[in-house]
């Protein structure tokens, strides 16, 4: 058989295996949370887990189970206890538990008479509206749903832990460029997910605590609530938590409180918004550099595909795209050297 028939053979198969992977994509859509979810926590409990058993020589499996268990109850448990609790207080506020129609009256007359936006309040309302529901579809969604993607994700972790050194060879065997720029991307993916998942989860914890006990000083109804709300929309870096700081600040103004508004509104903007610069500095240093435009792009992409995931998966998956750009690029630098000295003495 000649180099031309199994070139010819080796395309074939090639095209084979592209139309059979992208089914298998399209089949796999739907716990793509599951994958992603995965080796997210994979990538964050790794040297966790390459101590305990390379280190103290515990059972692999037993290891496994336990970062399983631990990241159930400090991750999973926590977000969809917070996620359920907000959804709830969303739909249980009424007219009767606050004072809606009063708010509304007075922060109409102040929009309307400052900003001549008379329907000012009843617009947002329709306007956060919506955006909750974008937000938060994933956990609105059946319970079923929700158990069968953890159920995936938890498979694949433990089955990536126990037979992790197989597993990362079979990445090294399998990755697309040399081994030298697998293992640098193996290390930029994991800073990347360090600094979107850990280093963004601080900021959005602080944010949250720090609008919570503003509100709490300034007499805005659930504090707690609020600095929930806050923590959430803290993944949003052109919105924030301290753009809540703004209507709260309406309000206080409509009630006649004009100091209470202002102090409020400058520590929202000011102090608020400067610990979350400082915090992404000290992170950003420590771990790696997530530029902003990245997150605000990268949540963007996340939200229709994840909802309310999608604010964590959208600007990591944004970040493991840039970053295989920048080793194709690399490889593709180093194989123009190569081809140029081995050209050379004919040139």
């Amino acid at each position: 058989m000649s180099i031309f028939d199994y070139k010819q053979r080796n395309n074939i198969i090639l095209v084979s295996i592209i139309v059979l992977g992208c089914f298998l994509l399209y089949a796999l859509s739907g716990l793509f949370s599951s994958i992603l979810g995965a080796i997210i926590l994979y990538t964050i409990f790794r040297p966790f887990y390459i101590y305990l058993v390379d280190k103290k020589n515990w059972n692999r499996s037993a290891v496994a189970l336990m970062i399983i268990f631990l990241s159930l109850i400090v991750i999973i448990l926590p977000f969809l206890t917070l996620s359920f609790m907000v959804i709830g207080k969303i739909s249980g506020i009424n007219r009767d538990s606050l004072p809606i129609d009063a708010w509304q009256n007075k922060i109409d007359a102040f929009a309307g008479a400052s900003f001549n936006q008379p329907h000012f309040f009843e617009n947002t309302l329709q306007k956060l509206g919506a955006y909750a529901t974008d937000l938060f579809p994933s956990i609105l969604g059946s319970a079923a749903n929700i158990i069968l993607t953890l159920l995936v994700l938890y498979f694949l972790l433990y089955f990536m832990f126990v037979q992790m050194r197989e597993f990362e060879a079979g990445l090294l065997r399998y990755a697309p460029f040399r081994e030298q720029y697998a293992l640098k991307f193996a290390i930029a993916l994991r800073n990347c997910t360090y600094s979107n998942v850990l280093g963004q989860g601080i900021i959005a914890l602080t944010q949250g605590a720090l609008l919570a006990n503003g509100f709490w000083v300034f007499g805005i109804p659930d504090p707690v609530f609020w600095g929930i709300i806050g923590a959430f929309i803290s993944f949003l870096p052109v919105v924030g938590a301290p753009t809540l700081c703004i209507p709260a600040s309406i309000i206080l103004f409509a009630d006649g409180h004009t100091v209470k508004g202002i102090l409020l509104l400058a520590y929202g903007l000011l102090f608020i918004g400067n610990i979350d610069n400082v915090l992404r500095m000290i992170i950003n240093k420590r771990i790696a550099n997530t530029h902003p435009i990245i997150s605000v792009v990268g949540v963007f992409v996340g939200l229709p595909l994840f909802g309310i995931l999608g604010l964590v998966f959208g600007p990591l998956l944004l970040s493991y795209f840039l970053l295989l750009i920048e080793i194709y690029e690399t490889n593709r630098l180093a194989a123009d050297r190569l081809e140029r000295i081995r050209s050379g003495p004919d040139n």
